[in-house]
């Protein structure tokens, strides 16, 4: 039987042919955390024991989710995480440079095959890279510190093909929804999700890294897509022999497999409170919005906003809407500035900030009241993921956010665009 990519990753990183199902011990080339999650793995390192950190090249520690900080506990958790990367030399991202998620592929260098591990469920958002990127908890990050190493179970993988393009209204994230809402919230649990076919190379890498963020919505380990002329635009090649490591075998055997015409595909929403509870935007036009998020790791990218600003540019924000804007990097906040991007937007209406993770986590910039109803480009519409459980949030595309910001009700962005 042939293999998987994810099995060919494993197989050129251990030097030996492997299954899904083993259980392999892997050295990771670069770890991560943010404010959240590494001062809990600072603690759990000291726990064990350990005195310094193995190999501080390969740690990064982001000042992400409650950046700046909003109150006091938050900033002595960060003085923590300073002290600790400090005391072992440890690279730090700082407040306002971005979401761990987009600084990493902007300022690291990556390589395709590389083992990237990161205490944040969405680290598989690097799948898009054509290497193997997955969350993990803050104890085993303690041990990747500790040892630089890391056990796995090697996935079983699932086939999705995609073919032929998006139409204009409809973008990647209708597509990641409409797979999750396929799947269903733990269709895929465990599995490496595998995107192959001639559609692939019809997405950027943008689009690319938003379906890859919310694989684990579906309960996969890791996304991955293959290496193409696309990838090879981001990525550092240089030493790179084999790269049919990149490419499936034809007989490869998959756990599950699915398929999708991307030019009939139509724009999606996951409705409360769960991230499988897809439905066409069709069937919820009309819902009164009383805020909208653009932004996130999901959708913080520039063609995000693009497309937005250029919705937007027509009618402005709904009087009555809030429409919060938030690029996922200092890097994109910039191109945006030099774009004309955010004078659009602020004109428009909206409120334009920093990068940070924002309203996603309910932290701050953007906390819903009760009862208040928020369409938001990010990856969760959990009961109080915005801060308050009395809320509902609706999932959706940056495009169909924006004509939801523009109308004051869930809105089909073709009609506003001409899709």
């Amino acid at each position: 039987m042939g293999e998987t990519i994810v099995q060919k990753l494993f197989r050129n990183r251990l030097g030996k042919p492997v299954k899904p199902g083993e259980i392999v011990v892997v050295d990771i080339d670069l770890a991560y955390a943010h404010d959240g999650t590494g001062p809990l793995a600072i603690d759990a390192f000291k726990e064990l024991g350990s005195n310094r950190v193995k190999d501080s090249s390969k740690i990064r520690f982001i000042i992400d989710h409650a950046s700046p900080s909003p109150n006091e506990g938050a900033s002595n958790l960060q003085l923590k995480l300073r002290g600790f990367a400090k005391e072992n030399t440890i690279k730090m991202y700082e407040v306002g440079e971005g979401i761990c998620h987009q600084v990493i592929p902007e300022n690291e260098n990556l390589k395709p095959g590389m083992f990237i591990v990161g205490a944040d469920s969405h680290t598989v958002t690097l799948g898009a890279f054509s290497l193997f990127a997955t969350g993990i908890g803050s104890t085993d990050l303690a041990e990747v510190m500790t040892s630089g190493k890391l056990w796995f179970k090697v996935p079983e993988a699932m086939k999705v093909s995609l073919h032929g393009g998006l139409k204009l209204g409809v973008m990647s994230k209708d597509l990641v929804l409409r797979i999750i809402g396929d799947v269903g919230a733990d269709g895929a649990t465990y599995m490496s999700a595998e995107f192959q076919g001639d559609g692939v190379e019809t997405l950027s890498m943008a689009s690319r890294m938003t379906v890859c963020n919310m694989v684990v919505e579906m309960g996969a380990k890791n996304g991955i897509f293959p290496l193409d002329e696309v990838t090879m635009k981001h990525v550092d090649t240089s030493g790179l022999r084999d790269k049919s490591i990149f490419k499936p075998d034809e007989n490869a055997e998959y756990a599950m497999s699915l398929s999708y015409k991307l030019d009939e595909l139509e724009p999606m929403v996951a409705a409360p409170h769960n991230v499988d509870n897809v439905k066409p935007v069709k069937e919820l036009e009309g819902l009164e919005v009383n805020q909208v998020f653009i932004g996130s790791c999901t959708n913080g990218r520039e063609e995000d906003f693009e497309l937005a600003a250029k919705i937007l540019s027509k009618k402005g924000v709904k009087k009555g809407v809030r429409c919060i804007a938030i690029p996922a990097s200092r890097r994109i906040f910039l191109n945006l500035l030099r774009n004309g991007i955010v004078d659009k937007l602020v004109s428009a209406g909206c409120t334009v900030t920093h990068s940070t993770c924002g309203p996603c986590l309910g932290v701050h910039f953007g906390i819903l009241g009760s009862g208040e109803v928020a369409v938001s480009t990010s990856n969760r519409n959990f009961k109080g993921r915005m801060g308050n459980p009395e809320s509902s949030i609706y999932l959706a595309s940056p495009a169909t956010a924006a004509a939801s910001a523009a109308e004051g009700v869930i809105t089909d962005p073709r009609k506003l665009i001409g899709g």
